[in-house]
């Protein structure tokens, strides 16, 4: 074959290898990152899925559901920041990561970033029969011990004005979570600015962010936030969708947290810690959910440490905690749900047949939780926690744990 002819066709196989690798990339993330198809949220849903959604509502109070757990992001000309790396083909692996999450949220054009990730997010929360409130987090930067941010540590950054801007714009839906990192220079007028301005809640992830909860010098910070009244919603445990450096998945164990709630700061651990393992006082290593459950056992912190159940349904964490937070009655009144949106919509993680498989749910239920997933992700976690009960005693998560706790908003000390 001569040169020029072998070049040329050379050349057009490439590029057919090339644009089947892409089709078959796109097709990957389709059917990971989100295959629930939003042009079924108008269609009736069947008999079976209507009836599975009114008994998820039963003893609902409409004015008062609310999910204490929703991530927003933004990139483009909102005050917020993603790392480049996520978003770069030399990066594989964090951009298949990064493309999983925004197609599970309807991003479909990088250049409309922020308002198609709102838009779909309104239109999920416009399509839940009770609307219900939604409190979404901000995300500051990792900081280093002297106060200063740190982006080549850092995944994304979500600007508390702009989620403040979000809840002011859509305030029948929506309400803010401020992250203010300990370790920055004016943290304690941040939390005096943002309590001032009706904010109740902080979001901390240790592992990814940096701050040590166990360090002294964050006795002023907790301080402020005692007299403030606010509320650290921390995410505990193993964290498996942001990246974590160096030791920095130790400081998700919720044994670092005892200084805090020994100086009475009101505490959500997110996902009860149903990930990974911490080392206890004696230096042995122990599932962080038992830690967990062990501080919620503590007498002293009954009233100031909540649990949260986003993340429990997920195929990597069960079914242990899972199984151990149904059959604790006792505690239910400590539990609160979020949804860690959008990972519900991330088609791969909540799988009904295992939920199946593990008994806390029926085969037919499995069938009716995926078509209402089909319709709208953001119900089918809420009615998947709702329809769920412990395999052997029967025992379900009640009502109160779906609505505005009233030990974590209005209170006084």
């Amino acid at each position: 074959m001569k040169p020029a002819r072998w070049l040329k066709v050379t050349g057009v196989t490439i590029a057919v290898v090339v644009f089947a690798l892409v089709i078959f990339y796109s097709w990957i993330i389709g059917a990971i990152g989100g295959a629930f198809d939003p042009s079924r949220a108008d269609r009736e849903l069947s008999s079976g899925a209507q009836t599975l959604i009114t008994r998820a509502l039963q003893d609902i109070d409409p004015g008062r559901l609310k999910d204490y757990h929703v991530h927003v992001i933004g990139v483009s000309g909102t005050g917020n920041w993603v790392n480049p790396r996520l978003l770069n083909w030399w990066g594989l692996h964090h951009k298949a990561r990064a493309d999983v999450f925004l197609h599970s949220s309807g991003v479909r054009a990088i250049e409309q970033f922020d308002v198609q990730y709102v838009d779909r997010l309104i239109s999920l929360i416009k399509g839940m029969p009770v609307k219900g409130k939604y409190q979404l987090l901000a995300f500051d930067y990792f900081h280093t011990r002297d106060g200063k941010p740190d982006r080549a540590r850092s995944e994304f950054f979500v600007d508390n004005h702009y989620v403040a801007a979000l809840t002011d714009r859509y305030p029948d839906f929506l309400t803010a979570a401020v992250s203010i990192h300990p370790y920055r220079k004016d943290a304690l007028e941040q939390i005096e600015y943002w309590a001032a301005r009706g904010v109740r809640f902080i979001k901390w992830l240790p592992n990814a962010q940096g701050m040590d909860p166990r360090a002294g010098e964050l006795d002023a910070y907790y301080a402020a936030m005692k007299r403030t009244q606010m509320v650290l919603l921390t995410h505990v445990g193993l964290e498996l969708a942001v990246s974590s450096s160096g030791d920095g998945q130790a400081l998700g164990n919720p044994l670092a947290f005892t200084r805090a709630l020994d100086m009475g700061v009101k505490i959500i651990m997110a996902h009860a810690a149903s990930a990974g393992q911490g080392e206890d006082e004696k230096g042995v290593f122990r599932e962080n959910f038992d830690l967990f459950m062990r501080l919620m056992d503590s007498t002293q912190y009954d009233g100031i440490l909540f649990g949260e159940i986003s993340g429990l349904t997920q195929f990597n964490r069960l079914p242990g905690p899972l199984t151990g937070l149904l059959e604790r009655p006792d505690i239910h009144h400590r539990l609160v749900n979020g949804s860690d949106y959008p990972l519900p919509a991330i088609n791969l993680l909540i799988s009904t047949r295992l939920l199946a498989y593990y008994g806390f749910i029926t085969e037919e239920e499995k069938h009716l939780l995926n078509e209402i997933y089909q319709s709208n992700p953001l119900l089918f976690d809420f009615v998947v926690k709702r329809t769920l009960r412990h395999p052997t005693r029967g025992t379900r998560f009640p009502a109160t744990v779906f609505m505005v706790n009233d030990a974590l908003e209005g209170f006084s000390n």
